[in-house]
């Protein structure tokens, strides 16, 4: 009878460290899906404000040369 429990206790571990092991396999691809869209926004924002930001700082120089 002892060793019934402790086989369906180590059964239950088992299932246990395996329904872990997919949990984190599922947010792989969510993470991945997180990171491109951050990408794309960066480089949507960049190319929109690039030429603007670059012309401010070309204003400072300017300011601050005397040039």
């Amino acid at each position: 009878m002892n060793m019934t429990w402790m086989r369906r206790a180590i059964d239950r571990l088992r299932a246990s460290g395996q329904d872990l092991a997919d949990d984190e396999r599922g947010d792989v691809p969510g993470w991945v899906l997180i990171t491109l869209m951050t990408a794309g926004l960066v480089v949507v924002i960049w190319a929109l404000a690039g030429p603007a930001l670059a012309g401010l700082f070309e204003q400072a120089i300017e300011r601050v040369s005397g040039f």
